[in-house]
């Protein structure tokens, strides 16, 4: 450096413009300092991994598939409730029918279905067949107390289990509800008659 008359050493400027007044050119200091700065401007935009955004969308996906999943279930059940009330107003009806069915049978059985009640009779059988009613009970069937209801008790050696010999009313379903059990008289076989004691001994002491 070089020295002040009185000792001291002059002072330096140094010019740090990246570009040269008199040229017009960028210096090559400026562009090698910027050259060394643009791999840490860059960095945070390579520190952002693909990974990141795989996952966010995998994240976003499996919510999607999972809303999907509760609607779905929520129009099963919306349906199945729909489903089981229409089920239960036709079973009221129907229920309440049944006695007007059991008239239209016996004025069948008595030969007094003829002329305009037989087309009303008929008419009206069909329309509760449409909602899904069926009668059941048979004569000679076995007795099954889930679906018979026994008014009348005998023993008979005709049976070799507990039957229904008569239909008193006959019963309804509508598919597979019991609407009313079918009202039968039931018939169960008969016991062997046991040997007396007192002739079981006399056969034992002869």
């Amino acid at each position: 450096m070089p020295a002040r008359e009185n000792g001291h050493e002059e002072p330096v400027i140094r010019d740090k413009r990246k570009i040269d007044p008199e040229t017009g050119q960028v210096r090559e200091t400026a562009a090698a300092d910027q050259a060394a700065a643009q791999p840490f401007a860059e960095a945070p935009a390579a520190a952002s991994p693909d990974g990141e955004l795989a996952a966010q969308l995998a994240e976003r996906t499996a919510d999607l598939q999972r809303l999907q999943a509760e609607y779905v279930n929520y129009r099963r059940r919306v349906e199945r409730d729909r489903a089981a009330v229409r089920e239960q107003a036709v079973a009221g009806a129907l229920v309440e029918l049944l006695p007007v069915l059991d008239d239209i049978g016996r004025a069948r059985d008595h030969g007094e279905l003829t002329g305009g009640f037989a087309k009303v009779a008929e008419s009206l059988e069909a329309a509760v067949t449409k909602l899904g009613l069926s009668s059941f009970g048979q004569k000679g069937e076995p007795f099954d107390p889930t679906v018979h209801e026994a008014l009348m008790h005998s023993y008979s050696p005709d049976v070799t289990e507990p039957t229904a010999i008569e239909v008193l009313q006959p019963g309804y379903r509508m598919g597979d509800r019991v609407l009313r059990p079918a009202r039968v008289a039931v018939a169960e076989p008969e016991d062997a008659p046991a040997a007396p004691n007192g002739d079981a001994q006399s056969e034992e002491d002869n």
